[in-house]
């Protein structure tokens, strides 16, 4: 099948348009696709719910659990969650590993993530210092978790925050995203309880892998960056979707599309005023 169109129009125009593939799997085969399943990208953050597993048998609270996952917009109560666990793990903002955003290590979208590898650095005895290089212990590790799943070595390259990324074909993001909805591999439902009970953590209030959670209750869903997006739906299906040029706006009405959520079909396009000068939505056939 086409990939999906996505066409940004200003006024009577369409000025841009963004090509979509993506993939449904349900117990282990392809039943849905748009454009290349096989298409190889990097997971970026939709890895984070395998990259927080090993935090799962410490009995760590849901929202600290669920801003692990995140790829937050450093919103008061998120930070609140961050620093709650820096502080479990004897840690401060300076051990962040990640990077300054907007001038500060904490207000990066992934010191949630980087604040429980810090706890997990405590917690197994390891030195923290380069937890984020592909040598240390804890990466090592969350390269075996998976390399398990997909039953083979991924290729790697180093993601925005400064850890290990992995490449993985779009199908098998959606079979590891179905897996999770099923509950594989163990302790992962813990995960998904958090994500589920904590959906604004995950993103924001506008973020599309929150409002995919909002609207599909008991839905899992994690955006990563250049455009990629995973779920798992509570029947077993999981889905992955990957804007090819990365532009994330167009990941929205996407998931709208295949997903069936009216509500993110069509993404209104303001000016810095407020005024509405246009939309995003995908182009139908013969449009």
């Amino acid at each position: 099948m086409d990939t999906i169109s996505v066409a940004v129009t200003r006024g009577e125009i369409v000025e841009s348009r963004h090509r979509v593939h993506a993939v449904l799997v349900r117990d282990g085969k392809v039943t849905e696709s748009w454009g290349n399943p096989e298409l190889v990208a990097y997971v970026r953050s939709a890895a984070k719910p395998l990259q927080a597993l090993p935090l799962v048998p410490y009995d760590l609270p849901s929202r600290e659990l669920a801003i692990a996952c995140a790829s937050h917009e450093a919103l008061p109560d998120q930070l609140v969650a961050v620093r709650a666990l820096l502080e479990r793990a004897g840690a401060s903002t300076d051990d962040l590993e990640c990077g300054p955003e907007h001038g500060s290590r904490l207000r990066h979208n992934c010191s949630g993530k980087h604040a429980g590898f810090l706890f997990l650095c405590r917690a197994r005895g390891w030195n923290p210092e380069g937890y984020r290089l592909p040598e240390h212990p804890l990466q090592q590790e969350i390269r075996s978790l998976v390399a398990g799943l997909l039953g083979r070595e991924p290729e790697t390259a180093i993601d925005g925050c400064g850890v290990p990324t992995f490449a993985l074909s779009l199908a098998e993001m959606a079979a590891a995203f179905a897996g999770f909805a099923r509950g594989a591999p163990e302790g992962i439902e813990t995960l998904t309880a958090a994500m589920t009970a904590h959906p604004d953590s995950i993103g924001g209030p506008q973020a599309v892998d929150t409002l995919v959670m909002r609207a599909l209750p008991g839905a899992i869903a994690k955006r990563g960056a250049e455009g990629l997006l995973c779920a798992g739906l509570p029947d077993g299906t999981g889905l992955a979707l990957k804007v090819e040029d990365g532009a994330y706006r167009a990941s929205y009405p996407a998931a709208g599309a295949v997903l069936g959520i009216g509500e993110l079909a069509e993404r209104p396009l303001h000016s810095s005023r407020g005024d509405l000068i246009g939309a995003v939505t995908v182009e139908r056939k013969g449009s």
